[in-house]
């Protein structure tokens, strides 16, 4: 009886092999590369963090925290700059959030993707995020301050001395959002865009109209993406100096600005005047480092409140 054919199971050596490692070198190269980057950039990042920490704690203390300026800014605290910042920030987001909601809320749910009125406005938001930041500066110049706030003074203000027309906290803000407003824009959108169809369908379906799907359904399911445009907007606006140069911030102005037509001081200009204005590098070297500190550290207290509302608030979502 014959038998079958008999198969060789002895191994073989795969013509493959060689090609398989190459393959396998390839890859290992741009991963190396990436991981390389990445340490190179958290190196540079912890470098930074602690030179500016060692220059700077030694000058923390209550006093610095709590006072004003004092001798040409070479003593004293930093506090108006603190106030002027927080109360920037807070007018700022008060200015940027409603329009920038509104503004993708319309683009998402009111016209056509296709059309070339919504085309015309995402090319303008697109052209606004890459606008430099002393254009907006000059902007808020030229247009809130020189053509709404003398407008303002000419309609209202008969005494000859400007009231509106000249740089204070308000315009500033205004400056500032207009710089966040794209960053507000494209997180809403994207937070729209992520909203199942299913939840607007069974509002229409249970008898709201539009308007009531949006406020009822759409806002609440948006806010995540809401506050996180907020949070980037924020980290952008705190430490800002060109926007605010011209439209309200102040050289020195150890008193608080108790009123939207006031000039402030701000951490950012402040940490600015004492790096090239100061005639005593030496002694304002250190409240240099301080002030840098606090404002890193009070950045990253304004986003950490944003963080915890829109955690809390997904929370809330995931148990109803």
């Amino acid at each position: 009886m014959n038998a079958g054919p008999q198969i060789d199971l002895s191994p073989v050596d795969s013509p493959m092999l060689p090609f398989q490692f190459k393959a396998k070198s390839r890859g290992l190269i741009p991963k190396g590369l990436t991981l390389a980057a990445v340490l190179i950039i958290v190196l540079m990042l912890f470098i930074i963090l602690f030179n500016i920490f060692l220059g700077g704690i030694g000058v923390i203390s209550w006093d610095f925290l709590t006072q004003p300026p004092e001798n040409g800014m070479e003593s004293g605290g930093i506090f108006p700059a603190i106030f002027g910042t927080v109360a920037l920030v807070f007018l700022m987001v008060l200015a940027v959030i409603p329009v920038g909601v509104l503004t993708a809320i319309y683009l998402q749910e009111f016209t056509h993707p296709d059309s070339i009125l919504t085309r015309m406005i995402r090319v303008a938001v697109n052209n606004l995020a890459g606008v430099p930041s002393i254009v907006f500066g000059l902007f808020g110049l030229g247009f809130f301050v020189g053509f709404i706030g003398t407008g303002i003074d000419s309609i209202f203000y008969h005494s000859g001395r400007p009231v509106w027309g000249q740089p204070a906290i308000i315009w500033a803000s205004l400056t500032l959002s207009l710089m966040a407003l794209p960053v507000v824009i494209v997180s809403t959108e994207e937070a729209l865009r992520a909203i199942p169809r299913e939840l607007k369908e069974a509002s229409y379906a249970l008898g709201a109209t539009k308007l009531q799907t949006i406020i009822r359904v759409i806002v609440p399911q948006a806010l995540p993406g809401i506050f996180t445009g907020a949070i980037l907007g924020v980290s952008r606006g705190a430490g800002e100096v060109a926007p605010i140069m011209f439209t309200g911030a102040a050289y020195y102005l150890p008193h608080l600005p108790t009123k939207l037509t006031d000039q402030f001081m701000v951490l950012g200009y402040h940490i600015y005047v004492m790096a090239t204005q100061s005639p005593n590098i030496d002694a304002t070297k250190p409240i240099l480092y301080g002030t840098v500190l606090v404002l890193l550290v009070l950045t990253i207290l304004l986003n950490s409140v944003a963080i915890l509302m829109r955690s809390r608030i997904r929370s809330r979502r995931v148990n109803v």
